[in-house]
């Protein structure tokens, strides 16, 4: 594409490693007369390549109708030196602008979020074009990647760990009251953590095991928990616990956990989509923003201190497929 004084051009694509290339342009002058000239030139040999490992979301671990929380996340195979040249290849549409940017955590994991929550119902489409983008000395991508998903409607899920309810909103409006029971606390892996939590996965059926305490230890426990709503790293989820209706709404009970009964777990794992915020508050222990899907923990400017460009941009809009 020409630049806006048309006295450049530049490939919107990158070049292939080993690959020689003819440029031949064609400028006319005032007068009229065209002048044609013509060059070669050859890229260097890639020593090495590198590939995408994993993208989220996907239509098979999360489903291609995401919520509003959802980051897209790249994972790579080799640990990537030129974040740059990986960075500016890798651009997002959306049928509705968004304003967001991407967060290096390592050398090999990239993600993306908006700076506020996506908009309800918005198209997304990843292009990442890697195809010969340069991640290293030497290093090049194979091959480009293109990913489609959809946001679903806006569901956000709010509760003071100290107040024992949650009032889960669709599109601004209150659908569900759900009192629970949270972490009892006493020592700091007992505390529910506090922050914007993401539903990191829907699972019917999770056998939950003591953190840290072992088979005829103090304390030890495993137990087989049905409808569970995965919300961290550290083993918390919003789950059925029939054993604590009575202390749900009233006081916390669980080793960490958010306890929901029977009832309000069947509703609460069918209604919730994978990046669905869970917003939980009142409680000592915080959510570290690498402890599952943590991203929203992070200000906009904490955010940015992790870009490789250092600046965020708006979506390009969604092209045709």
């Amino acid at each position: 594409m020409l630049s806006a004084d048309r006295t450049q051009w530049r490939s919107k694509g990158t070049a292939k490693p080993g690959t020689t290339y003819t440029v031949t342009a064609v400028a006319r002058g005032a007068d009229g007369r065209t002048t044609e000239t013509t060059s070669t030139f050859s890229v260097v040999k890639a020593t090495s390549s590198f590939e995408v490992e994993s993208i989220l979301p996907s239509k098979d671990v999360t489903g291609e109708t995401v919520g509003v929380g959802m980051p897209i996340m790249i994972t790579f195979d080799r640990d990537i030196t030129d974040r740059v040249g990986v960075e500016r290849n890798l651009e997002v549409q959306s049928s509705k602008p968004v304003f967001g940017a991407w967060h290096w955590f390592d050398d090999r994991t990239v993600h993306f979020r908006p700076k506020e929550f996506w908009p309800a119902h918005t198209k997304v489409r990843l292009i990442a074009r890697l195809a010969g983008a340069r991640g290293g000395e030497g290093m090049y991508g194979k091959k480009d990647y293109v990913l489609d998903f959809k946001i679903g409607r806006s569901q956000i899920s709010k509760g003071r760990i100290d107040e024992h309810y949650m009032r889960v909103k669709r599109d601004g409006k209150v659908v569900r009251t759900i009192p629970f029971s949270a972490g009892q606390g006493g020592v700091m892996k007992y505390h529910t953590t506090s922050g914007i939590h993401l539903a990191m996965s829907r699972e019917p059926v999770t056998v939950m095991t003591s953190p840290g305490i072992g088979p005829g230890q103090p304390g030890y426990y495993q137990l087989t928990v049905y409808n569970t709503v995965r919300i961290s790293n550290s083993g918390e989820y919003v789950h059925s616990a029939p054993w604590s209706v009575g202390s749900q709404g009233r006081a916390n009970v669980s080793h960490g956990c958010v306890n929901i009964s029977p009832e309000n777990a069947r509703w609460f794992i069918d209604n919730t989509l994978i990046g669905d915020p869970i917003i939980l508050t009142g409680s000592p222990r915080p959510l570290e923003p690498t402890n599952g899907w943590g991203h929203w923990q992070e200000s906009w400017q904490q955010w940015l201190q992790w870009s490789s460009l250092g600046f965020g941009h708006t979506t390009t809009p969604l092209a045709a497929a």
